[in-house]
């Protein structure tokens, strides 16, 4: 049998079956959108959450006041936590690998101007802020290298504090009374958005020990490092373990690095995809059945066609062929449309809410298209080996 006549003889069915070749196929088209649109929402995510937290970059660690451990018993006096200091973040710098330091408090405090009061998010910082989290002023300056213990009233604004205090209005050289102290404007932050739901550009930026005095706090809320890139990270923790632990007395502090973070972040989430494109490829098996129970159909209605072909001289292999390719022809068909409406459904979602994450991962998509075609080979194997073992005789007695 030519190639030509196989592939004819292929086509013939769909054309002879339209409506059963078409619900067929829709079995399988439906699960590959399913695989799709649920991985798109899945990957879409993953690459959202990740990227909120990369975006001041992945060397960095966090260092928190008090031991993220439990421990047993009462240990008293010794038993209280001391909190982490400027001067703590100044000791810090002088450390190998160690590239840029921020000491930081966070509150809320009214911001006035001209009569114009609102409530905003006051970040206290140092002046490498900046260089620790990859964000920089659009107008003017950042926070000066001052006295870190008694600095300037200087203040940074966010784009949105500028754009409702000041709209148009030039706020350099003026002054601000943030929770009724006065503070001079310096800058203007360049717009960052939200990261998971705290507005960045709602916000000012004070000197830390001016934040601490504003919020009437003993230390820090943390610490902010960002060291060398290609240094290793194991040996920068201990350093900095070795560091507070000999000025605290004992190790009463939390290092949390950014790196693991996200390694950890990055591992669940691969599950959470994993598990709702898994979800979608139950449909695929409901697919594989129908195609399975179509083509045991088509074996018994064309058992005289069957019986013509082989008295035609056509041997077991080539009808055997001849109904598994109908099987993966009529599956990959039903798996390229479903890849089809899963892509248009997912960006029709993200066109429809665009703050809905979506990334179609084709990774994902080639499998899914490899998986329709491999049910429709093993659905295809039972109806396809009985359509070739059949006798020649009694199949053209077939009626």
């Amino acid at each position: 049998m030519l190639l030509p006549d196989l592939i004819r003889l292929t086509s013939s069915s769909f054309l002879a079956y339209r409506m059963r070749s078409f619900l067929t196929g829709l079995g399988i088209a439906v699960g590959i959108m399913a695989v799709i649109l649920l991985t798109s929402i899945g990957e879409g995510l993953h690459q959202f959450v990740l990227s909120e937290f990369s975006q001041f970059g992945t060397n960095l660690i966090g260092i928190q006041p008090g031991k993220a451990q439990t421990q047993g018993g009462s240990v008293g006096i010794f038993g209280s936590v001391r909190t982490v200091s400027i001067e703590d973040a100044m000791a810090l710098r002088h450390l190998p690998d160690i590239e840029y330091v921020n000491p930081s408090v966070t509150g809320n405090a009214e911001l006035r101007f001209a009569g114009k009061t609102r409530r905003s998010t006051v970040f206290g910082a140092g002046h490498e802020m900046t260089k620790v989290m990859s964000s920089y002023p659009a107008l003017g300056s950042f926070l000066p290298d001052d006295d870190p213990i008694q600095p300037r009233a200087l203040v940074v604004l966010g784009a949105k504090v500028r754009d409702e205090l000041y709209g148009a209005t030039n706020p350099l050289g003026t002054y601000l009374r943030v929770g009724g102290q006065r503070y001079r404007v310096i800058g203007v932050m360049e717009p960052k958005g939200q990261m998971l739901g705290f507005d960045l550009d709602d916000t000012v930026y004070i000197p830390a020990a001016r934040a601490l005095e504003l919020f009437n706090r003993p230390g820090l809320m943390e610490v902010q490092v960002s060291y060398r890139a290609g240094a290793e990270l194991d040996k920068v923790m201990h350093k900095i373990t070795a560091l507070l632990t000999e000025r605290h007395g004992r190790e009463d502090f939390t290092l949390i690095p950014q790196e693991q973070a996200l390694e950890v972040l990055s591992s669940v989430l691969d599950v959470i995809t994993f598990a709702v494109g898994a979800l979608g490829g139950i449909s695929l098996l409901v697919g594989g059945v129908g195609i399975l129970t179509i083509m045991t159909m088509a074996v018994t209605e064309r058992t005289a066609e069957i019986g013509l072909l082989r008295a035609l001289g056509a041997q077991e292999g080539q009808v055997l062929t001849l109904f598994l390719g109908e099987a993966i022809l009529l599956s990959a068909l039903g798996g390229l449309a479903g890849l089809a409406l899963g892509v248009g459904i997912a960006q029709g979602l993200h066109l429809l809410f665009p703050a809905l994450p979506v990334h179609t991962p084709w990774l994902f998509a080639f499998i899914a298209e490899l998986s329709a075609v491999s049910i429709g080979l093993i659905a295809g194997v039972m109806p396809a080996r009985k359509a070739a073992r059949l006798d020649p005789v009694e199949a053209l007695r077939a009626e």
